[in-house]
Formats: structure tokens, C-alpha cells, sequence
């Protein structure tokens, strides 16, 4: 590949250097966690992670296992820097969204550490392009410490019928509140906008349904504005694992799979936006 034969080695003081054949593995799953113009990447042995806050209460994440890349060297054991995702995204898509049938952008992107720029070296049809997007003092991230033995409910679903609930719920509602239960109606997903309430609800049984794990009744209620930025995920994902903990945070993973069949994650946790009382309901 020429990109290769034009780009420093990763023999120089580099502490990350990686490589795609194809860009777009990247930005695909980075525009599913652009929803501000910011982002802190965490590359360690077992790959890239990509986080995204807002106000405190919605967090996304987006993970790239080091086996989706051609290479992926960090020389330390973290390395941590936050940049302009907006930037980011424009430079991964310089020779365009979506290229034309059988060809692709190459991309090695190398840093030297704290201070540095993140250098990017595409590569389409013998073209090389250079970009250089300055770095920045990486934010405290929330810790939203959702470990499985924290989680109290669980449901795998096929992510068709999370997307159609969204198409067919009140998006006029200010907030989305999800009932998982180990009896009926065991998920069940409001909305209380201008038409008055609606309700969809999905049998443990459900041919949508792959897994259901559900230890007690749980209700929460959630800001669909916070919840909006997540469909982006949604929409290119095949399945969605949602989960909830005893306080009511709520964890979506979406499992995505790219061209070449590569599985990628990209998380989202969300604060829950009330309690919910016996009355209420």
C-alpha cells in the first residue's frame, strides 16, 4: 500500500500508532457518539475507546477492539488525550463520505504524547493527505461503575425492534420510561406527549426478544432529549443490550458490525430523570 511506504514507522516515538484499510470503520462508529464537539480517546493493548458526555447525565462510548485495525501500537500501558471529534470526522471523511464501489480510504494515525497533535496520514486512489488536529488536557470523565454485578435488569433485543418503537412512540414526550419486569408486562416502553400516553410493550417471548434477565419491577423514567443522540447507534446496529441498576442508570450497547463483519460496540449510559412513585403509575 502506498500509504505504508510514505508514513513514518512505528520504530519512531510514536506512543500510538495504528492503521485502517478502511476509514470508515472509524467514523462510522464515531458519528454514533457525535453529539457534542468533543471527545476523550483511551487507547490501551486492547484498543481504542472513544467518550462523549453531556451535562453530567447521558455518557457514550464507542469501542474499536485493536484486532478491527491493520496495526495498533501503544507504546504505554494508557494513553489518553481529548480533540475536536467534529474535526476529527470532517479530516477521516477528507476524500469524501462514501467512496466509490471497490475503493477505500487508508488511514494511519500516529501521537507522539501529551502536547502533541494527533497526526492523520489518508490515502485514496494515490493520494495522500496529512491532517494535524490539536490535542487538549483530557476532562474527568463520569464513572457510571456499571458492573454486571451491579445490574439488576437485562434484556437483549434485536435492534429492529428498539428502532420501531422509536418510530411509532410520542416523540413529543419529554421523556421516554421504560417498565422491565419479571412479570407482565415485563418491558414496556411510555411516552406521555401532546396525544396523552402510549404504550408499547414486548413479551419475554417475543421473537424480537434474545435474552431476558429481569430480577424485580423497575421503572424509570429517562429524557428523550438525552436518549435522542443514541439512535444515531440504534440505526446501525443489530442488536441492543439495555440494562438498568438498583439507582436506575440505564446502559444501552449496541453491537455493530461493519463491512468486512467486525463487531464493534458503542455504549450509552444515561441518568435516570425522576423517581417514579406507586401513584404515578
Amino acid at each position: 500500500m502506498p500509504l505504508s511506504t510514505q508514513l513514518p514507522t512505528s520504530g519512531e516515538p510514536y506512543v500510538l500508532v495504528v492503521s485502517l484499510d478502511n476509514a470508515r470503520h472509524l467514523s462510522s462508529l464515531l458519528r454514533a457518539v457525535h453529539f457534542q464537539d468533543h471527545a476523550t480517546c483511551f487507547a490501551t493493548a486492547n484498543g481504542l475507546r472513544v467518550t462523549v458526555e453531556d451535562a453530567k447525565c447521558i455518557q457514550a462510548n464507542a469501542f474499536i477492539q485493536a484486532e478491527i485495525f491493520q496495526e495498533f501500537t501503544v507504546q504505554e500501558e494508557s494513553v489518553t488525550f481529548r480533540i475536536n471529534l467534529s474535526v476529527l470526522l470532517d479530516c477521516l471523511t477528507i476524500f469524501g463520505a462514501s467512496s466509490l464501489p471497490g475503493t477505500s480510504t487508508a488511514l494511519r494515525m500516529c501521537y507522539r504524547g501529551y502536547g502533541y497533535p494527533l497526526m492523520l496520514f489518508l490515502e485514496e486512489g494515490g493520494v495522500v493527505t496529512v491532517c494535524k488536529i490539536n490535542t487538549q488536557e483530557p476532562d474527568e470523565l463520569l464513572d457510571f461503575d456499571f458492573c454486571s454485578t451491579k445490574v439488576v435488569n437485562k434484556i437483549i433485543l434485536q435492534s429492529e425492534g428498539l428502532r420501531e418503537a422509536f418510530a411509532e412512540l410520542d416523540m413529543t414526550s419529554e421523556v421516554l420510561q421504560i417498565t422491565m419486569s419479571p412479570d407482565k408486562p415485563y418491558f414496556r416502553l411510555s411516552t406521555f406527549g401532546n396525544a396523552g400516553s402510549a404504550h408499547l410493550d414486548y413479551p419475554k417471548d417475543s421473537d424480537l426478544m434474545e435474552a431476558f434477565h429481569c430480577n424485580q419491577t423497575q421503572t424509570n423514567r429517562y429524557k428523550i432529549s438525552l436518549l435522542k443522540p443514541s439512535t444515531k447507534a440504534l440505526a446501525l446496529s443489530c442488536k441492543v443490550s439495555i440494562r438498568t441498576d438498583a439507582q436506575g442508570f440505564l446502559s444501552l450497547q449496541y453491537m455493530i458490525r461493519n463491512e468486512d463483519g467486525q463487531i464493534c460496540f458503542v455504549e450509552y449510559y444515561c441518568c435516570p430523570d425522576e423517581d417514579i412513585t406507586e401513584a404515578e403509575l
